[in-house]
């Protein structure tokens, strides 16, 4: 790659320059969050899980599962591929990169396509749960029973809003960059506790398609599309008022070397 390409500022050169290897780094990491993030899922919630027998609460249960689906994303975050991407691993997220003119518009369809990929491959994987699996659509996004559809999709902007802004929050200055993939473990173990019971707190429509793709279950759909895309979008008009001006990333990755 040419010394003057930088295609995570923004500025690829040539701008219409492609970046496979980028690409190819996402689609493996979207597949492995939502194959081990999902079996984490799986093993809270699924028929016959021995931890739900152990832990009779669901809402300790989300805590947990949310938590653990939070780390599985920090850990592929700090790891190669995510040193080479910057680890987006959700096409809300390199949305709001682009928003904030960050990844060319090249480049985030490279980015979105390949998440969506990796997100079907990483969702085959779930196959191996077995029964378990299919009883829960392995892990797909649903609306919860009896919650109305504004409230679901409402519950998927505020959460994608809460990970959009503490993302580009930390990651905004020198002195808290290197914890930006800390701070999701703990911010999905609250939002899967507290949004979750609504439409699952599901954040990035990659992460939705893969389950609802092997198990069928495409029930409203279009919430974790329009939710999480319309949460980033209000999380960059909110980061350009002048009070929060001051938080605006220099560069489009959750991963920094120092």
């Amino acid at each position: 790659m040419p010394a003057d390409d930088q295609p995570l500022h923004g500025r690829p050169v040539p701008y219409n320059r492609l970046h496979p290897q980028l690409y190819l780094a996402e689609g493996a990491g979207t597949a492995l969050l939502v194959l081990f993030g999902l079996s984490m899922v799986i093993g809270f919630f699924g028929a016959g899980s021995e931890l739900a027998r152990l832990l009779p609460s669901a809402a300790w249960r989300r805590f947990l599962a949310g938590a653990c689906f939070g780390t599985v994303g920090a850990l592929i975050t700090i790891s190669p591929l995510g040193r080479v991407s910057g680890a987006h691993i959700n096409p809300a997220v390199s949305f709001a990169f682009w928003l904030e003119g960050k990844l060319a518009w090249r480049d985030t369809i490279g980015y979105v396509l390949a998440q969506l990929l990796g997100a079907v491959l990483g969702a085959c994987g779930l196959l191996l749960w077995g029964a378990m699996g299919c009883s829960i659509q392995y892990g797909a996004s649903s609306v919860g029973a009896g919650v109305p559809i504004w409230m679901a999709l409402g519950g998927e902007v505020l959460a994608t809003l809460a990970l959009v802004l503490a993302i580009f929050i930390t990651a905004a200055h020198a002195s808290t960059r290197r914890f930006t993939p800390w701070t999701i473990p703990p911010l999905f173990a609250w939002l899967v506790w507290w949004e979750g019971p609504w439409s699952g707190a599901s954040t990035n429509p990659a992460r939705s398609l893969g389950p609802a793709l092997v198990s069928g279950h495409w029930q409203q759909f279009w919430i974790y599309v329009l939710g999480p895309l319309l949460g980033a979008g209000l999380a960059i008009a909110l980061l350009r008022l002048p009070m929060l001006g001051r938080h605006r990333v220099q560069v489009a990755r959750l991963f920094h070397f120092s």
